[in-house]
């Protein structure tokens, strides 16, 4: 954006043009957005930090004397906005609010943009950053993407452009350390899977340094696979992350915010016909924003785009016009809601061998985001993964009776916003079944001598490979409590599920895949999912059908 551009924008909504503030507040929404989602690394307050500070610019508009400077001035007010946050929040609240964030914005910024490779990996090394560091990193990101210049960005900051370019330095070089960290995690290092047992899988300080510790003495992981690009480099010309669907933004209406529109009546001279307009529903209509009752900005589909993946409605995002006085009529009482996917809580039989497997269908991929990275190992009880965006999914098992054999919990998932389906088995072989290659064992599942891992009732007989196909987001949650069990959850694409499923007998494996898909929504699901978020992840219900 170019300030200058908005100049004839600015001064008409300083006069009171209503008009030419909404258009001013939709074409600047993305630009505050960007920086405070990115400061705040997605956190449940993103919202408030935005709401807060569009208000104030609004609030205060009629105070700006040159119009040249509104794109320094707003980003200052977000950085005093974000500043202020983080004063009055104690440890104490952020611990309570952790379980209740939105998807990080590196997860965000992967998906919305599309990023593969290394920037993919400059977006994830966000979340290894300290708050003082992703502040800047908001700014300077937007520097390089050409949203910002040095100018502004120092500006926001309050220091000269000799310690912004010093901080900045500074902040690069822990952005490559954090990079690092990422490569290495997504690496096959023996040592570091000892290293990282005990982590819970939650960025920090503490692991930032054990692991930066730990890639600086270890050879494989220091080691260069490909020539590792300046994170500027990679930045230079990316696009904003695009303002969620459903994202609202009250201006004037209600509390507080009706005070900052009595002020802007008072200041920047609105007149009462103006003012008024804002309370009144459904006035405005722009691209991919609408102004509805209330004066609040709901961010819309615009018609000539493709429907976002992810859309996560929220209370205030439901906001609408006032109804029409003509009655409507209301919906049965008894009408049942609606459901996807089949009911296959039933144990089915494994095909022949030599039985090659159906056609599989090809579902639309745009890519999944993992909080384990490329490859999450989970052993134990209480861990979780969660998988975001549109794509395929494998989920490796693991049963180990010599460890605790016995009745096995099985993993469930839950927080499920979008959709799921369980689209093939494969790795060569139910786990079931007779000639497994490891010692000691009659089949997968255990032997007379270690003991056999015991499935609950009803309970689909898992394959060594089970695929997925997730369309939105999802967690993966370990129950063991019984039977000692793992599993690993790789990010994959359709070419690698069909590879799997059609690698027969002949190349060593005992069977053929298994195909569950039939490319409708009424394919199977996950047989222990849920929409909701349970406390205890393992009281999920048996269950292969869900809610829409």
């Amino acid at each position: 954006m170019d300030g200058r551009q908005w100049r004839t924008i600015i001064a008409a909504a300083q006069a009171g043009d209503r008009r030419a503030l909404d258009e001013l507040v939709k074409g600047w929404l993305p630009l505050v957005y960007n920086i405070v989602g990115r400061a705040l690394n997605g956190h449940a307050d993103v919202d408030d930090v935005v709401q807060e500070t569009m208000l104030r610019a609004v609030d205060n508009l009629g105070s700006l004397r040159d119009p040249d400077s509104f794109r320094s001035w707003l980003v200052a007010i977000a950085m005093r906005q974000i500043r202020d946050r983080a004063r009055r929040r104690t440890s104490e609240s952020l611990a309570e609010n952790a379980a209740h964030d939105a998807a990080d914005f590196a997860e965000l910024t992967v998906l919305r943009l599309q990023l593969e490779g290394q920037r993919r990996e400059v977006a994830e090394a966000v979340r290894w950053l300290d708050d003082e560091d992703r502040q800047l990193l908001s700014l300077w990101w937007l520097e390089v993407a050409g949203e910002l210049t040095r100018r502004e960005l120092a500006s926001a900051l309050g220091i000269s452009r000799q310690h912004t370019a010093v901080r900045v330095q500074r902040m690069k070089a822990r952005l490559e350390t954090a990079r690092g960290i990422v490569r290495a995690l997504d690496s096959s290092c023996p040592d570091l899977r000892e290293v990282t047992a005990r982590w819970d899988g939650q960025p920090d300080s503490v692991w930032r340094k054990r692991l930066a510790r730990h890639i600086r003495d270890c050879l494989h992981c220091s080691g260069r696979r490909e020539k590792v690009v300046p994170a500027e480099r990679l930045l230079v010309g990316l696009a904003l992350v695009p303002v969620p669907v459903g994202f609202t933004l009250s201006l004037v209406f209600g509390g507080k915010t009706a005070v900052a529109a009595t002020t802007a009546a008072t200041t920047v001279g609105w007149s009462a016909k103006i003012v008024g307009a804002f309370t009144k529903p459904a006035v405005a209509m722009t691209a991919g924003a609408t102004m509805v009752a209330g004066g609040a900005y709901v961010v819309t589909q615009p018609p000539d785009e493709p429907r976002p993946r992810v859309a996560a409605p929220t209370a205030a995002s439901t906001v609408r016009p006032r109804p029409s006085p003509t009655p409507t009529p209301t919906p049965s009482p008894t009408r049942r809601a609606s459901l996807y996917g089949t009911v296959v809580d039933t144990v089915d039989q494994a095909p022949d061998p030599n039985a090659r497997p159906a056609e599989l269908p090809r579902r639309p991929e745009s890519g999944i985001t993992s909080t384990g990275g490329g490859r999450a190992v989970m052993q134990h009880r209480g861990e979780s993964v969660t998988l975001s965006g549109q794509g395929y999914v494998l989920v490796r098992w693991q049963i180990s009776p010599h460890d605790r054999p016995g009745g096995l919990v099985m993993p469930t998932w839950t927080g499920l916003r979008g959709k799921i389906f369980h689209v093939a088995s494969g790795g060569g072989r139910r786990m079931d079944d007779a000639g497994g290659t490891r010692p000691g064992y009659a089949t997968g599942m255990g032997s007379p001598d270690i003991g056999f891992t015991v499935l609950p009732e009803g309970t689909q007989q898992m394959w060594q490979n089970e695929f997925f196909y997730v369309d939105g987001t999802v967690t993966l949650n370990v129950n063991e409590r019984g039977a000692s069990y793992g599993l690993a959850v790789f990010p994959t694409d359709w070419e690698a599920v069909n590879k799997d499923i059609t690698t027969g007998p002949e190349q060593g494996a005992i069977r053929y895949g298994l195909t569950r898909d039939n490319g409708k929504d009424t394919a199977p699901v996950p047989q222990y999912v849920t929409r909701s978020r349970p406390t205890d992840p393992a009281t999920v219900p048996q269950r292969s059908r869900v809610t829409t």
